[in-house]
C-alpha cells in the first residue's frame, strides 16, 4: 500500500571535528567527533511516479530546489529499500548550500529513507532507515557521520563510529543561536579519499578534550584547534575566524566546507552579514502536510 506522498525534514549538521574510521562493513565504518544540528535543513518529499514509461518521468525523478539532479546517495537509498527510482519521484528542498559543510548529502539520504518508507508503506524501523542512509553515504564517500548525527539532533557527540547497532552517541544538553557564512565548496570525497591519519589524530585529541568538558564553549575551542591541527583551514575562513575572535566571539570552520560558523552573534559582531538559525532540538522527522 502506498500513500499520496510523504515528506521528511532533516536538520543540517555542522561537523566541528572528526576522526575517520574505515571498516569492511560500511555500516560499521564512520567517524568519531562532534557537531551541531541546525534548524536550517533539508526537506525531502517522496511520491509514487505515475504508471507511465517515458524519458520525461525518468529525467525528473530527483529534483533539488526544483531543478533536475543526480544524487547518488538518493538513488542508492531507493535501491536498498527496494524502490526503483523509476517508480518514485523525490523532491529535495534545501535551506543550505551544497558542498559547504552542512551535511546536505546525508540529509538527502536520510530524508529519502524516511519519506520513502512512509510513502510506500515499507514497514522499516528507524534504525534500519538510518543504517540504510549511513551506508549510502559511506559507500559514496560523501560523509561518515552526518546521518547518525542528523537522526539524533541537538549537539551530538559521536562516541563510536557507525550506524545503529555499531555506533554510540552522546550529546551536549544545550541550545544556541548559530550564524554562518559560506565562501564556497570543499570536496568531502577528495579529503576522505586522501591520507586522513593526521586529521584523525587531531580529531581524537579534540574528542578527548570535549568528553572531559562537554560544553558548547569547549566544542568551539576544540573545533578551532582541530581545523588548524588538521591543516584544513582556508584563507577566507581563517580571516573570518580571526575577525570573530578579535570581536570577542568564538567561531570555527565547518567540516568539510569553506564555511565559518559562530555561536551567538559572533559573525555579526565581526562585521559579516551571516545566515542565522539555531541548534535543532530534535532529529530527523516526518512532516505532516495539510495538502498530503
Amino acid at each position: 500500500m502506498t500513500t499520496e506522498r510523504a515528506t521528511a525534514f532533516v536538520p543540517g549538521h555542522v561537523t566541528a571535528f572528526f576522526s575517520a574510521h574505515p571498516a569492511d562493513d560500511p555500516a560499521a565504518a564512520g567517524s568519531r567527533g562532534a557537531g551541531i544540528t541546525l534548524t536550517d535543513g533539508v526537506e525531502t518529499t517522496v511520491a509514487p511516479s505515475p504508471s507511465v514509461t517515458s524519458e520525461t518521468v525518468a529525467a525528473d525523478t530527483v529534483t533539488l530546489d526544483g531543478d533536475p539532479a543526480t544524487i547518488g546517495v538518493v538513488d542508492d537509498v531507493l535501491a536498498a529499500l527496494g524502490v526503483a527510482d523509476a517508480t518514485a519521484r523525490v523532491a529535495i528542498e534545501s535551506d543550505l548550500p551544497v558542498g559547504a559543510g552542512f551535511g546536505v548529502s546525508g540529509a538527502a539520504a536520510l530524508g529519502t529513507a524516511l519519506a520513502a518508507n512512509d510513502a510506500f508503506d515499507l514497514g522499516r524501523s528507524e534504525n534500519e532507515l538510518v543504517r540504510t542512509a549511513h551506508v549510502a553515504e559511506v559507500e559514496r564517500g560523501t560523509g561518515l557521520g552526518d546521518v547518525v548525527a542528523q537522526a539524533r539532533g541537538g549537539v551530538p557527540i559521536r562516541v563510536q563510529p557507525g550506524a545503529p547497532g555499531h555506533g554510540e552517541l552522546d550529546g551536549i544538553p544545550a541550545s544556541e543561536r548559530v550564524e554562518y557564512v559560506t565562501f564556497g565548496e570543499l570536496s568531502t570525497e577528495a579529503v576522505l579519499a586522501g591520507d586522513t591519519s593526521g586529521l584523525s589524530a587531531a580529531g581524537e585529541r579534540a574528542l578527548t578534550t570535549l568528553r572531559r568538558d562537554p560544553r558548547l564553549s569547549t566544542l568551539m575551542t576544540a573545533s578551532r584547534e582541530f581545523a588548524a591541527g588538521a591543516d584544513l583551514l582556508v584563507p577566507a575562513v581563517a580571516e573570518a575566524l580571526d575577525a570573530v575572535e578579535a570581536a570577542g566571539g568564538s567561531a570555527s570552520m565547518a567540516m568539510l566546507g569553506r564555511t565559518a560558523f559562530a555561536l551567538g552573534t559572533g559573525l555579526s559582531d565581526a562585521g559579516y552579514d551571516p545566515a542565522v538559525c539555531h541548534t535543532h532540538a530534535a532529529g530527523a522527522r516526518l512532516v505532516e502536510r495539510d495538502d498530503a
